[in-house]
């Protein structure tokens, strides 16, 4: 794990109409083992006290990886996730990059980005200081990018790494792999989305990538990482982020 030491603190699809106005304000702040972190529509995780944007899951080229299995899908998500995430980096001018793992879709996806949309993503490695953490989707480290490649990383008292682990005693984590989404009532109608779930020592980012789907964060998987009354969904709408209990989701 390569560890950083903390910065000077920097000075300070469904409609989401559905939802109160009052379910909370729109900038939100989660604090993990003493360290804020700022929740993205873009589903990214600012983190100003280290300079640095966590991404997880771009899972790029995942559209041309199901049309070799025969599932026929438009095959933009690349140009999409690359644009996006053009688009938060430039928002953020952050110092660092860290991806949270599976950023291509499989092992050759890397080799079969298109030539421009690499030269983009080339630009954006080579303009920071850039980790690439290795996941199940693609276990090893990218050949054409600038970076770091590491297993998991330590960012101050963070530990961050792709697939959530059972935690040593006072360990914190990032992590993604699950790609957690919740639903809630409200008026008669079921809104639902991408989220980000946390509790006081773990905190599971959403997907990043355009053709990504979710994981209930009701699902088997999630069960035996987070204790119900401790925990809180970020519910990612169509143009803010709703703070929900885990008891106010269905």
């Amino acid at each position: 794990m390569i560890p950083f030491s903390p910065k000077q603190r920097p000075t300070l699809k469904e409609r989401p109409a559905a939802l109160p106005n009052s379910a909370v304000p729109d900038r939100h702040r989660i604090e993990l083992a003493g360290v804020e972190l700022r929740p993205d529509m873009s589903g990214a995780l600012h983190v100003p006290e280290f300079a640095a944007l966590i991404i997880s899951d771009l899972h790029l080229e995942q559209g041309t990886s199901l049309a070799r299995r025969g599932i026929r899908v438009p095959p933009y998500d690349t140009a999409i996730t690359i644009s996006l995430l053009e688009s938060v980096v430039k928002r953020f001018a952050p110092q660092r990059l860290i991806f949270l793992g599976d950023s291509f879709h499989d092992a050759e996806g890397e080799t079969r980005v298109e030539e421009p949309l690499m030269a983009r993503l080339s630009a954006i490695a080579e303009g920071h200081e850039c980790f690439w953490i290795c996941g199940n989707h693609d276990p090893l480290p990218p050949q054409l990018l600038a970076g770091h490649a590491v297993e998991q990383l330590l960012l101050g008292p963070l530990t961050l790494r792709h697939e959530p682990k059972r935690l040593r005693a006072e360990e914190a984590e990032i992590s993604g792999h699950l790609h957690p989404g919740c639903a809630v009532a409200q008026r008669g109608r079921r809104v639902s989305g991408k989220c980000f779930i946390a509790d006081g020592r773990r905190l599971i980012m959403p997907a990043f990538g355009a053709y990504t789907g979710a994981l209930s964060v009701f699902a088997e998987p999630y069960q035996r990482l987070f204790a119900r009354g401790e925990t809180q969904a970020w519910l990612i709408g169509q143009s803010r982020i709703y703070k929900f209990p885990l008891d106010r989701l269905c």
